[in-house]
């Protein structure tokens, strides 16, 4: 297989040590983006690695290793050696105490990048608590901005974990994978959540600075507080979404919902209530497939809210083949799209320890050196049909 079949990042080759969350949701973009990436499991013989990682395991060969045994350690730093990358999401000083921290792998290998995940940061008085999601994006600010006027609302675990997290430790190493080529030297990539959630509404704390945001919920142009930037149920109990902020994409909206008499008034804030009254009114006249009908086309910026199971059908990601069928299991495939390079298909979740020798032999050790290791307990190898 040449280089451009394999993905735009075909020749990295990184070491994941397992985890769940954001940081092995990096680890497989990275190997459906074409990167050489051996996951770093736990000697358990555990056959549903999905249940740990939500499914995030899917896409690279899995390694076990014993970490807390000195030999476990060295395997590990022998991978260490030949990679451009390591990904741990470990609490602050773990890695440390297990012979794996920055300066032990750095000391192997001078440029690799150490990337660090991490909720509250590597450093901070909040540093070593527990937390998920929801705690990180409360503190960045985040979580202020979703849900109703009563009250915040969880926003799933998409805002910290995975755009303030996976998506800032991509960023991260990609950057110093750039700068290694002008430094030749690796680095360590602190990369927070906390962080990361404070950065994505960038642009809401700089309204916020100029006036241009209320700080409270359900009243500003972005958050429900405009009727024309909002959902409403249909009449079988199904929603619309709709957007549409400029003028000329509100006169779409409002004729096709037979509501012309609203025109000229849309950003009259203080008609807002009895706007908002008003389409609910007409959304509750149509199902929402009806709707969507009546939109389709057009450039009134409405879309039906879909579930998990409706999303794969609608026809615009079905000819996008946003999705693929894993043994009976539709799953987004890798984004964004490469007009050269393009990423892989998403493949099979690999049990812990499935890949061990396979995958020794691959990055050069002998076959001794594996018995030897396989013998101490240092490595152990999963049979295929555990």
């Amino acid at each position: 297989m040449d280089d451009v079949s394999r993905g735009p990042l075909a020749g990295l080759k990184v070491v994941e040590l397992a985890g769940i969350g954001p940081a092995p949701f990096a680890a497989l973009l990275l190997a459906e983006l074409g990167a050489e990436v051996v996951r770093i499991d736990r000697p358990s013989g555990a056959s549903a690695i999905a249940d740990m990682t939500g499914g995030l395991g899917r896409s690279r060969p899995s390694v076990a290793v014993d970490l807390k045994s000195p030999e476990g350690t060295e395997v590990v730093l022998r991978l260490v050696e030949q990679a451009d990358i390591l990904i741990e999401g470990m609490r602050p000083g773990v890695t440390e105490r297990l012979g794996l921290g920055p300066d032990a792998c750095l000391a192997r290998n001078p440029r690799l990048i150490y990337g660090r995940m991490t909720g509250w940061g590597q450093t901070g008085p909040w540093a070593s608590m527990a937390g998920h999601d929801i705690n990180y994006a409360a503190i960045s600010g985040a979580l202020h901005l979703v849900g109703t006027k009563e009250r915040p609302m969880a926003p799933v675990n998409v805002l910290a974990d995975f755009g303030g997290g996976t998506m800032y430790l991509l960023l991260g190493i990609l950057s110093a994978l750039h700068s290694r080529t002008v430094t030749g030297r690796g680095q360590v990539i602190d990369a927070a959540m906390v962080d990361g959630a404070a950065s994505l509404v960038t642009m809401l704390y700089s309204m916020h600075s100029t006036g241009m945001w209320q700080d409270q919920r359900g009243v500003n142009l972005l958050d429900g507080g405009a009727p024309f930037y909002d959902t409403y149920e249909c009449s079988d109990g199904k929603f619309m979404s709709v957007g549409a902020i400029e003028p000329q994409f509100y006169v779409e909206l409002v004729t096709r919902l037979g509501l012309e008499h609203l025109l000229g008034h849309q950003y009259d804030m203080g008609d807002w209530p009895a706007h908002r009254e008003a389409f609910a009114a007409a959304f509750r006249t149509r199902t929402r497939d009806e709707w969507a009908v009546i939109f389709e086309g057009t450039d009134a910026c409405a879309a039906p809210v879909l579930s998990l199971a409706e999303a794969p059908n609608h026809p615009h990601m079905q000819a996008r083949g946003v999705f693929a069928d894993l043994g009976g299991r539709v799953l987004p495939k890798v984004a964004p799209r490469f007009s050269e390079t393009p990423g892989l298909d998403p493949a099979p979740e690999r049990g812990a320890g499935q890949d061990t020798v396979a995958t020794l032999l691959a990055w050069g050790w002998t076959q001794a050196e594996i018995d030897a290791a396989l013998a101490s307990g240092a490595i152990s190898q999963r049979a295929d049909d555990q």
